[in-house]
């Protein structure tokens, strides 16, 4: 798992190069945002529980035919999954979040996971429909803890997003 700082290190150092101004701004946007990334990291853990649970009931209300006889959500054994999935993203993305960078979603989510689910019969939108749901739960919740600049939170979110769908969001 790699962060911002040794990932763009490694990058210039594969190339044999110094790092450069674009480097540098990268460098000074990380750690400019690194105390928000913290507490909302922090945010995060500490309402885990509530924000997927209330990201997932969001979700059913607004795609009702989940929760029905035939639906991805239906059986308990179904609902629990789509639940502890959408708990998986929250967590990883925190993991992101701090690192500034999404490798350790495509190392420990991502791969062949868009294959998975289209085996399973997962349906994919309304799997981006909560991912997209939690992100805004968490920006709103950032929001109330007087941060300001919320991009950053838009990062691991949009990307799990666009990799576990067929087309870009």
């Amino acid at each position: 798992m790699r962060d911002t700082v040794t990932s763009l290190i490694s990058n210039y150092d594969t190339t044999g190069r110094y790092l450069d101004r674009a480097a540098m701004e990268s460098l000074q946007s990380y750690f400019t945002t690194g105390a928000d990334r913290v507490k909302v990291a922090a945010i995060i853990s500490a309402n885990a529980a509530e924000i997927s649970r209330e990201a997932g009931k969001r979700l059913f209300e607004e795609v009702p035919e989940l929760l029905r006889p035939g639906g991805n959500a239906y059986t308990t054994r179904r609902y629990a999954a789509c639940l502890r999935d959408m708990d998986y993203y929250l967590r990883y993305s925190t993991y992101a979040l701090v690192a500034g960078n999404n490798d350790v979603l495509m190392e420990r989510v991502l791969q062949g996971l868009r294959e998975t689910y289209n085996s399973l019969g997962v349906p994919i939108a309304p799997t981006v429909k909560g991912i997209q749901i939690m992100k805004e739960m968490v920006k709103d919740k950032a929001a109330e803890a007087g941060i300001t600049e919320t991009a950053f939170i838009d990062q691991p979110f949009d990307f799990i997003s666009r990799e576990v769908s067929e087309v870009s969001i």
